[in-house]
């Protein structure tokens, strides 16, 4: 009997959940291989298969099927796709700079960005034209360094979207992100909500996909294929904001599982709220750990919200993670995302001014979301890993240079 990947059997606790890979497409054939090379003996074919079955370029080609429904990318992720073929992306960087009248390394960056983006999204349009638009989308983002930056933001929306069909626009959780997710969705752009942690930023989300729904249908806008994800950065919640900090100035303290169950409180909070409006906009959980320690295994990330009908956007060392950790996973029960944390756990988290920031519906004021802890860290690493991108663009141009100077 063909034994299924972890990914696969948590699909199977729900027919509309979707297990999404969080990473250009482009890299994926090197990965596979990588991580091949390193799987034991006696998995090496089992592991092949399911591999394969998740996504191969040629399957997807000749059939539009594949096991992932849909990737998310952003431009730290496209220094991997640089890095991963760098010779090819050498070229193209001067192939780029060349049709510049005024080819700047920002410039130039942005157009290879895109093209990273659309050479992706070609790679799996016909996932997406075999669904109906339902599946294969690529998500693409804007500019991490530009999260409060409204028209920026619409400007580098508007091209992604440009980029062909089945691009979803990534826009980051900010009061002016949500601005801008309302003026994509009322031109029937579809938008992935990142940099987002909590039940106030949800909330605004919908909030604003509403209102751009209603002036797209009262504009005559084609919403057939439109498609809204929000997304729930649950690891970096509970562990680069400040709960352990203000936990420990309160004389409070948690386990690493509570901390988990902390980060899917929220989750499910905002879940069932749009489940009880009715919203169409569907919640994404991506920055996931695996736990393996004293012979057994878990991933509360995933386990805990087992039966739901979310996204799950997998990097390649989490599934590699889950992976190792296959045979001491415990089984997934597609009712876990009906069971509530314990409530004297949610109580104590509430003494940290930064977990009701993020659990109550009015922890926070749109204007507030920028400097929450989890965005402004998150913020400062993306626009940083924006930045080696940037740079690694730059030193393709002096080498450039400094060959025609030669």
């Amino acid at each position: 009997m063909m034994a299924k990947h972890i990914l696969e059997k948590l699909a199977e606790t729900n027919p509309e959940c979707e297990i999404w890979w969080d990473s250009s497409p482009l890299v994926y054939g090197t990965w596979r291989k990588k991580l091949l090379a390193s799987a034991p003996e006696a998995k090496r074919a089992e592991w092949e298969a399911q591999l394969n079955r998740l996504f191969d370029p040629q399957t997807v080609a000749q059939t539009g099927e594949m096991g992932f429904r849909g990737v998310t990318t952003n431009p730290p992720l496209c220094l991997q796709a640089l890095q991963d073929d760098p010779a090819f992306w050498a070229g193209r960087i001067a192939e780029v700079a060349a049709q510049m009248r005024n080819p700047t390394v920002e410039a130039v960056y942005w157009a290879v960005y895109l093209e990273v983006v659309r050479l992706g999204a070609e790679q799996i349009r016909a996932v997406w034209e075999r669904s109906g638009g339902k599946y294969g989308y690529v998500s693409g983002q804007t500019d991490p360094r530009f999260v409060t930056d409204f028209d920026k933001m619409l400007t580098q929306g508007l091209e992604l979207a440009r980029l062909g069909p089945n691009v979803m626009v990534k826009i980051p959780g900010s009061k002016e992100g949500y601005d801008v997710i309302e003026e994509l969705t009322a031109r029937g752009i579809s938008t992935n909500n990142t940099t987002s942690f909590t039940v106030p930023q949800y909330l605004a989300c919908m909030s604003a996909v509403s209102r751009g729904l209603d002036r797209a249908r009262a504009a005559g806008v084609d919403l057939g294929k439109w498609r809204s994800v929000i997304t729930h950065m649950s690891a970096r919640l509970g562990n680069i904001g400040d709960l352990k900090a203000e936990a420990e100035l309160r004389g409070l303290s948690f386990t690493n599982e509570e901390i988990t169950l902390g980060e899917m409180a929220v989750l499910k909070r905002a879940y069932r709220y749009g489940k009880a409006n009715n919203h169409p906009s569907k919640m994404l959980q991506c920055s996931m750990r695996v736990t393996d320690e004293g012979g057994s295994a878990s991933s509360l990330h995933i386990a805990a919200i087992a039966g739901s009908d979310m996204v799950y956007t997998c990097p390649p060392g989490y599934i590699a993670q889950l992976m190792a950790a296959e045979d001491r996973l415990p089984e997934f029960d597609a009712k876990a995302i009906d069971r509530d944390a314990p409530a004297e756990l949610i109580e104590r988290l509430r003494r940290i001014p930064y977990f009701r920031k993020a659990y109550d519906f009015d922890g926070m004021q749109p204007k507030e979301f920028v400097s929450f802890g989890a965005f402004a860290a998150t913020a400062t690493e993306f626009a940083a890993a924006t930045r080696k991108t940037v740079d690694f663009v730059a030193r393709v141009l002096e080498d450039m240079r400094a060959d025609n100077a030669a």
